[in-house]
């Protein structure tokens, strides 16, 4: 199963995350969701791997801040049926704790409404945060990572987590 990384940065903390899950599936790509030249790249990849901010705290959508915000609309009318989709979601769990990491549920809804198959969702346990509209059945619904105030722990969930999602997908 061949990843490719899709991510949008505001500050460089997510595209730095998306290097690190580079660095531990060889062979993947990592793409800058600003630089693809349509949708179509999304459609194009094997598998999957989105990295998301969380800006707009608060908003009732566009929440990245970012390109995801325009693809997050087009994704339902493409066709991801049978494609495994992994996101990880970037957030600050102190200064935002009522919205942490909430641009991931934005991804997750589209990418179920286009037929992919969603994995790599994660025990809330072990995180300190108010709400989040990423929760999903009890879990968050992809890698909730917090590089403001919990950077210490992102390798090893990012190590737990590349196994999981390879063993999911």
């Amino acid at each position: 199963m061949t990843f490719t990384i899709f991510f949008a940065t505001s500050t460089g903390k997510t595209e730095d995350v998306a290097d690190r899950l580079k660095e531990l599936l060889p062979g993947t790509e990592a793409k800058d969701v600003d630089n693809i030249d349509s949708i179509d790249e999304l459609v194009a990849a094997e598998s999957l791997i989105c990295c998301v901010p969380t800006w707009n705290t608060g908003a009732d959508e566009a929440r990245s801040g970012t390109a995801w915000d325009d693809l997050v609309q087009e994704i339902p009318d493409k066709d991801f049926a049978g494609k495994s989709v992994a996101i990880v979601g970037l957030g600050d769990s102190s200064g935002y704790s009522d919205f942490f990491c909430d641009a991931m549920e934005e991804l997750y809804t589209a990418f179920l409404q286009s037929g992919a198959k969603l994995i790599g969702k994660v025990s809330t346990e072990g995180y300190t945060y108010d709400d989040s509209k990423s929760i999903i059945d009890g879990k968050f619904c992809g890698l909730a990572i917090d590089e403001d105030n919990e950077s210490e722990l992102t390798d090893q969930r990012l190590q737990a987590w590349v196994q999981q999602i390879n063993s999911e997908a």
